[in-house]
Formats: structure tokens, sequence, C-alpha cells
């Protein structure tokens, strides 16, 4: 049986509908959410999520749903036979067709768990009728007299800010002076090759939000698991390798570290879900139910990956699927007003050029992504690429290759791969700027040359005076000959 043969069996709910021209509207699809509703429990809150009682054509269908949210709500289960005794209380069974028909409803529907998709369809066609008719509940359209006093306040707001971020922190200062932070509605992409840490950046924007913060973040992983996610988002905060925690090599200092942590990490208002072959739908309605958990708050999204997705319809091509998810992802940050960070993989572009420095062209599968995307952040590890031993090892480049709302740039951070994590660069520590750039930089003109104190990298370009930057959790540079003389020299000149 399916949902196209109802009307034929049973008695029929009365229609109270107008007569004349029918508005747009999908009556199986209804039909579908509802019997998928009193088939399972599970699937009451996605439909709620998505729907009101009045997005229903049928008026018996309105008051079929409004009678399985408030069963549910009070606690008490909603099936076909409870909701019918709901009904016949209040006098409503007959008008939507009696018990039979609540019967008949389960029938048509072989899987409660496709739930979302007949939702969707349902919303989609009141969409349609509000645009039609518009009779929708508020304007969304503004004159822009009405945005101007908005706007102004806004501006006054970020001037008087005194240096305090006006989005969400990232955890890495140098980027935020890029973006500003993390606004509401954004979608950002954040773009490598496998195995470059793309999905340990994501990671890194939660800790910052949740762990230091307390800002309410979900990560909606289709790669990892959430217990590989928890080792990570801990041995980031501990301190302790990765390969400790897999391999069973803990010490007792390694189990004092992540005791330290563990309380904090714990606490932390951040929302895991791994299901596989999650659905743009069901992240949806997930992410609707989360930011509801939340009371509004939810601050974050992360979604692990993009080319991991799967609409589980027939689609023409791939790169069309893909650019389907990449603006149902932007709509998503639009209507719950959340940044979403969106992980992406970049296609082979890079690896089969001289410079393997990853450009916006490189991201895989679809031009829509970066077309949709407030943001794209692509990261680029030089000792991750090519052969032979980098000139920066330990070194990452995220590079802002597009941005909305400021200047495209390149931050140059510290990838600490045993520890799941990147670091923002911090300056070495001391009075004195590098004696070797000042040296160098006075017998070669200025050109390019080679920084022992950066741990093998080039401070670029060299100028006198100039102060090195590199991680202070990198191993200790090995000096030249004769360096710590001439830097007490300099030092004491």
């Amino acid at each position: 049986m399916t949902v196209a043969d109802l009307h034929a069996m049973g008695p029929e709910p009365e229609d109270d509908v107008p007569a004349g021209r029918v508005p747009p509207q999908d009556l199986p699809a209804e039909q579908s959410v509802l019997g998928a509703m009193l088939l399972s429990k599970q699937a009451i809150d996605p439909a709620n999520d998505l729907l009101e009682g009045r997005d229903f054509y049928r008026p018996a269908h309105e008051a079929i749903f409004e009678t399985i949210v408030d069963l549910a709500q009070r606690g008490e289960p909603a099936d076909a036979i409870t909701v019918a005794a709901e009904l016949q209380r209040r006098g409503e069974l007959t008008k939507v067709g009696g018990a039979p028909y609540l019967h008949t409803l389960v029938a048509g529907v072989p899987i409660a768990s496709t739930v979302d998709y007949y939702a969707e369809i349902v919303d989609r066609a009141q969409a349609e009728v509000l645009d039609v008719d518009g009779s929708s509940g508020t304007d969304d359209y503004k004159v822009i007299s009405e945005l101007m006093a908005q706007t102004i306040q806004e501006i006054d707001d970020i001037q008087s800010r005194d240096g305090d971020m006006a989005g969400l922190e990232s955890g890495f200062p140098d980027l935020d002076k890029l973006t500003t932070g993390f606004r509401g509605g954004q979608m950002i992409v954040v773009a490598a090759r496998p195995g470059v840490g793309k999905s340990t950046l994501g990671l890194d924007f939660c800790r910052a939000a949740s762990i230091k913060n307390g800002v309410p973040s979900a990560i909606f992983s289709l790669e990892m698991s959430g217990a590989e996610i928890a080792m990570r988002l801990l041995s980031a905060e501990a301190k302790v390798a990765i390969h400790h925690m897999r391999g069973g090599g803990m010490t007792d200092r390694d189990w004092d570290a992540v005791s330290r942590v563990m309380p904090r990490v714990q606490s932390a208002p951040i929302t895991i879900d791994d299901s596989p072959n999650m659905t743009m739908p069901e992240i949806r309605s997930k992410a609707r139910r989360i930011q509801k958990a939340a009371d509004g708050k939810l601050g974050l999204i992360v979604i692990d990956y993009l080319q991991l997705m799967t609409s589980g319809k027939k689609v023409e091509n791939r790169q069309v699927e893909v650019s389907e998810f990449s603006r149902q992802i932007k709509l998503l940050a639009k209507e719950i007003n959340v940044p979403v960070v969106a992980i992406s993989q970049l296609n082979r572009g890079s690896e089969q050029r001289t410079d393997k420095t990853p450009q916006i062209s490189d991201l895989r599968e679809s031009g829509s992504i970066e077309q949709d995307a407030d943001m794209v952040f692509l990261i680029n590890r030089p000792d991750a690429t090519g052969a032979g031993e980098s000139e920066r090892p330990g070194e990452a480049d995220i590079i802002v290759a597009k941005n909305r709302s400021g200047p495209v740039n390149k931050v140059a951070v510290s990838f600490q791969g045993h520890y799941s994590r990147f670091t923002p660069m911090a300056p070495v520590r001391g009075a004195f700027p590098c004696v070797q750039a000042r040296l160098l930089a006075q017998f070669r003109g200025g050109r390019q040359h080679r920084c022992d104190s950066k741990v093998g990298g080039w401070a670029v370009p060299p100028r006198p005076g100039r102060r090195c930057a590199h991680a202070d959790s990198l191993p200790s540079p090995r000096l030249p000959a004769g360096f710590v003389t001439a830097f007490v020299a300099t030092a004491a000149a």
C-alpha cells in the first residue's frame, strides 16, 4: 500500500476548505508525516521542528497533528489508539475521519525515519501558499529608512567595544583581526587536502567557543566517531600525545594532565552527533532542537565534512548534489542565526602544480561552495607537501581566500599534530630582536635570508631589528657557530 492509495480506503475526513482555486498542497506528504508520527515517537520531534499545525492544507490533518504534539508534550504515548481517544474527548474524531482513518495513515508509511523528507514537502507547499497570498505572519521586508537607525547603532556599538571581538572568537587572534569573529548567519568553509588538518581546525574552533568561552556548539561528524572527537579534545587540552592515548603509552604525568582538564572539557556545552549517512533535513532538524535546548544561545555549528553527506535521492550528478548541500547549509546558518563551519575537501589541483599552495579554485566537486560561503579558509602545511625536509617544520598557514566582511590574507599558525591541534604563533620571548636577521639584513642588502631562530624557516622580509615569531612549544633551534657570540656582542652594544 502507498499513500496514493489512501483516498480509496476507509472514511475520509471532512474537508472544510473553500471551493474554487486550489492552493499549493501535497496531501500524500501530509498523510505520510502524520503516519510517521503515529508510527514512531522518534518522528514527532523532527516533524514538530519543521512544521506547525497551520502548515497543513486539510483542517483534519491540522487537528491530528496538534493532538499528537499535545500528547507528546504531556509525556503520553501518541499512537493511533491514544490519538483517537483524545480526539473523541475533544469531539473531533468524526471530523477527522474516525479511528479507521488514523490506522490507514499508519499503514501507508513503511518507515517512520522518512518523516523529515515528507515534512520538507509540506513545509515547501506552505511556503508557496504564503508566497502566493502574502499571509505570512510577519513581514520580512523593510525599507531602508527602518534599517538606518539599527545600522548606526551597530556601528556605534562596534566602535565602543574597545578591542572586544564583535563576533565569536576563533582561538587565533591574528585570524580574528581579519574576520572580526564569526557571526550568526555566516557560512565558513575550511578546506584542505586529506591529512592536512581540516577536521582538527574545526575542533579548534569548537574548543575556543565552548571550552574557553562557554558558548554552546554542535558538531555533526560524518567522519569521526563521538569517542574519537572526545579523545582529540582531551589530547588538545591536556597536551597529551594522541598516539599515547590510543597506543596505551600514557604515563602517570599524562594521566595527571588529563585529570586536570577533564572537568573543564566535560562541562563544556558541546553537542556531538556522529550518526552515519546524515542528510541536510536531519541536520537542520537536529540543529533546531539543539538551538532550542540551548535556549537559543547556540553559537557555532561544525559539519565534518561536506563530501561525505548524502541526499538519499537520485541526482543528476555529484556536483549538483554537493551544490544543493552548500545552499542548504547557508540557509540553515541564516535561519537559526548561527555561524556554520563546513569542512570540505580540496581536489588534486594543488598537488599537480609546482607551487603546492592551495587555491580557492581547488574546492572539490562544486563551485557553488565558493559562491555560498561568507569565508573560505584554506590550510597549507609546507611539511605535508612535496619531498624532502620542509623549511617550515611544524608550521601551517590559514589562507583566508574569501572574506565578505574584510580583507583576504594568510595567518601563520603552529601545527601540533601529536596534540591534535593548531595553536597561534607566539613571538620569541625576550627583549632582543633576531640578531642574525639584523646582521644578514645589513650585509645582504635586505634579501631573503635563513633564520635559525625560526627553526629552519625564513624571515621575510629581513629588516634590521625584525623580531622573529615562532611557537614556544617547538624544539630549541639549532644555532650556527658564532651566533651566541654575535648575540651577546650586539646586545651589549
